[in-house]
């Protein structure tokens, strides 16, 4: 338990760096959402200069941090300028459709990068294993925007693109049969593009850390005892190396949300990277911060949840922490 909350403890201090580093490093960009206003011969100074002391912008800027971190902690996220709405509601139906297509996307990577690479461990100068390598070479070298144009390219010349009546919706309201079906479609496209983008590292990652565990002492031994190769590969060496391949899953939730990030704003789904691109366009300061601090929010569960399932398979852990 002691693990635990040392793990939480520093996840709560990596939050607030990120808050405070994610603040200062937009309010040293020049110009701001007012820039373009003060230049505006139809707005006067003095309604500019009403907004900025109403949302506090006249203030140095470690008062204003403190009064935006002040209203985060009571799930305040600002004001967006350029909608003309509470930040809050901008982001939560957007981070939800992020989230949406990071978890289907991870779920399918770890169903086929896990099995292919206990395989490709067990035969490495097979067929398959040099395929496999083949592919993830293949896919390593090619940028993630170049493979979602790809994926585009070939969705509508193939017609996929023109069975899709509606466009997804940033509310995440997915309502309705026709609703359901546009938003499977939609999401389909994005979810191929991050999968190719995230399983060949854990393919490769898996098979190393098989390769490993094949030739420790223990494996030699449950040979020598005359078990099967199944059971060897899948009761006994997996989880010798089980403990690398869940260190392994944090690392590839950032890698992962980076990429959906991008490849959101490359193929239109509703999600954080395409609201995120128009606020910097716009310079709309409180939805940049919103959306840095919930990609990092994201980013540090998902080292979380790496942390609690290395707890519950390493009984050394859980004794190191009770020492």
């Amino acid at each position: 338990m002691r693990y635990l909350l040392a793990r939480t403890g520093q996840a709560c201090l990596l939050l607030a760096g990120v808050s405070l580093l994610s603040f200062v490093f937009v309010q040293l960009a020049p110009g701001d959402f007012f820039s373009e206003m003060r230049l505006n011969p139809q707005i006067s100074q003095e309604t500019v200069q009403h907004l900025q002391r109403q949302f506090a912008l006249d203030r140095p800027a470690s008062v204003r941090y403190l009064h935006w971190l002040r209203g985060l902690v009571h799930g305040d996220f600002g004001f967006s300028f350029a909608y003309n709405s509470p930040v809050r509601t901008l982001l939560m139906p957007r981070a939800g459709n992020t989230l949406l297509l990071t978890s289907i996307a991870t779920l399918i990577a770890w169903s086929i990068a896990i099995p292919l690479g206990v395989r490709t461990a067990a035969t490495p100068r097979g067929l398959p294993a040099r395929v496999c390598s083949l592919v993830t070479a293949t896919l390593l070298a090619t940028p993630d925007l170049v493979l979602a144009l790809i994926t585009m390219m070939f969705a509508v010349r193939s017609g996929w693109i023109r069975s899709v009546r509606t466009a997804p919706s940033a509310s995440g309201s997915f309502m309705g049969w026709q609703n359901m079906r546009d938003a499977l479609v939609h999401l389909a496209l994005p979810t191929f593009v991050l999968t190719l983008t995230i399983v060949p590292t854990l393919l490769r990652h898996t098979a190393a850390a098989m390769r490993d565990a094949l030739s420790s002492s223990c494996i030699s031994a449950a040979r020598a005892h005359g078990i099967g190769p199944s059971q060897i590969l899948y009761r006994h060496a997996l989880r010798v190396a089980i403990n690398p391949i869940v260190t392994l899953l944090g690392t590839s939730l950032g890698s992962l949300l980076s990429a959906s990030l991008m490849v959101e704003v490359a193929m239109g789904w509703p999600g954080i990277g395409p609201l995120l691109l128009e606020a910097i366009l716009s310079r709309d300061l409180f939805v940049v911060i919103g959306g840095i601090v919930l990609s990092a929010v994201f980013l540090i569960s998902g080292t979380l949840v790496a942390d609690v399932l290395l707890f519950v398979v390493d009984p050394r852990i859980r004794t190191e922490g009770l020492a």
